[in-house]
């Protein structure tokens, strides 16, 4: 199993080692592509639309294509995040609106609709879900089908200030959580995602797009008739 993770910190604090031992459960060790984040990719989107029209178009492309080439390679995506003032960190949110242009209403890829994802997050205090939430919706824009979540409150300010009770349960929940995404072999696309999909596609007919080459890129794909992206 290939895993690319992307880390909404630089350093290596609780959440970073609570998704590198799902990693490890998951028997993929020596499989796994990181990035750190503003590290490997230190922007703010400035709102210029170029990338509406090719994705070469973006002032940070070459940066950003490093990370989007390992998504597009992985059979797993794990997001993690901190929880900042109950929302993901604000490196994090930069990459979500660089990739933008890759949610269902603009120009989704295909392999997204294959994928298995997990977030996670975690917090001193409270809070942690709602880190969460903001990359999970993200993800299902993308069109992942699959999405696992794990939030909790470690009580400390680092991994060293844990409690050896709150690791233990830690790893009892990550060793479940391990096992669910074992289990899926294949990916199935839920009734909402087909649906949005539907929707997204009506959209790009009746030419409400942000651009005509959005439209043709739809076109193109064969997802303005009857094919859609998880049965390709």
């Amino acid at each position: 199993m290939k895993i690319t993770m992307i880390h909404g910190q630089n350093h290596k604090g609780s959440t970073y080692h609570v998704s590198r031992l799902l990693a490890e459960k998951l028997g993929a060790a020596d499989e796994i592509t990181e990035f750190f984040l503003p590290g490997d990719l230190n922007h703010f989107c400035v709102g210029c639309y170029a990338c509406i029209e090719a994705d070469e178009a973006c002032p940070f492309y070459t940066e950003k294509k490093v990370i989007l080439d390992a998504v597009e390679m992985a059979d797993l995506l794990i997001f993690t995040t901190p929880n900042y003032c109950l929302m993901p960190s604000a490196p994090m949110k930069a990459f979500i609106d660089l990739t933008y242009t890759y949610w269902m209403s603009h120009r989704p890829r295909a392999y997204m609709f294959h994928k298995k994802a997990a977030v996670i997050s975690t917090t001193a205090g409270a809070g942690a879900g709602q880190a969460i939430k903001g990359i999970t919706r993200t993800l299902f824009y993308w069109g992942v089908p699959y999405i696992k979540s794990y939030g909790i409150s470690v009580q400390a300010m680092n991994w060293q200030g844990v409690s050896e009770k709150k690791r233990a349960k830690i790893n009892k929940d990550i060793s479940a959580l391990a096992k669910k995404i074992s289990r899926v072999k294949k990916t199935r696309v839920g009734i909402k995602t087909r649906f949005i999909f539907w929707m997204m596609s009506n959209m790009q007919k009746a030419g409400w797009s942000s651009s005509p080459t959005e439209t043709e890129y739809w076109r193109a794909n064969g997802w303005l008739d009857k094919k859609r992206p998880w049965n390709q």
